[in-house]
């Protein structure tokens, strides 16, 4: 069995600069890259740390993740946003997982043993959206086989290669973290989620503003009710 470790980043030099350094490659069997096109030094900063870096072909987060994917020569593969946001220690925790037979899992933001960065604040709404929509995604696919996947929305995750491309993610759209976990639910893979710690992005701000993305993740889960395999 082999695992691969893909850093998905847009303009994230600031944490690929705390994050990389930190990440043991050889515990990997394939390290790369996938950029959305970067201007602000990040493409370089990766190579000048020996990472492979693939440009997107095609613009957009569900690209990424399908790119991502197919430059994968591994079994499994591991999706990492650096942005000093997450413990790389948690990297290491995949391939156990992988090992016991499991096709999905996530770093989770919201399970015990999780922290979220709003964990401090009186009102959660980003943690909240994450909880209700993972609720619902269950109720609606989940079958009752299993127990609920709380953070469906958390980029930090892997999969197996084989069953990524069998739940035929959709091409457009920033669909891809809730496609996989849905989707997973309909074709009774098996999936977990182990908790990770969050805190507050080191530089930036989100590339997804709440209301909008939102808005677009629940036409994605009325378009998923109609969809066929």
């Amino acid at each position: 069995m082999t695992v691969a470790l893909c850093l998905l980043t847009w303009n994230e030099i600031e944490g690929c600069r705390v994050d990389v350094p930190e990440i043991d490659f050889s515990k990997f069997d394939q390290v790369y890259a996938v950029d959305g096109g970067s201007g602000d030094g990040t493409i370089e900063y990766l190579e000048d740390k020996g990472v492979k870096v693939y440009i997107q072909p095609v613009k957009g987060y569900n690209q990424a993740y399908i790119h991502a994917f197919e430059k994968c020569e591994c079994d499994y593969l591991v999706l990492f946003h650096p942005k000093g946001s997450v413990p790389v220690t948690d990297l290491y925790k995949y391939r156990a997982y992988f090992e016991a037979g499991y096709s999905l899992v996530v770093a989770s933001r919201i399970i015990d043993g999780a922290i979220n960065e709003e964990d401090e604040l009186l009102l959660k709404p980003r943690k909240w959206f994450v909880e209700a929509i993972g609720l619902l995604s269950f109720v609606v696919w989940g079958k009752w086989k299993n127990k609920v996947l709380w953070d469906v929305l958390h980029g930090f995750r892997g999969m197996k290669v084989s069953d990524f491309f069998e739940i035929k993610p959709l091409k457009e759209g920033l669909s891809a973290d809730l496609e996989m976990v849905v989707r997973s639910y309909k074709k009774n893979f098996k999936y977990i989620e182990f908790p990770t710690h969050e805190k507050p992005r080191l530089h930036g701000e989100t590339h997804f503003k709440a209301f909008a993305t939102g808005k677009l993740l629940l036409k994605y889960l009325w378009r998923e009710l109609f969809r066929r395999d």
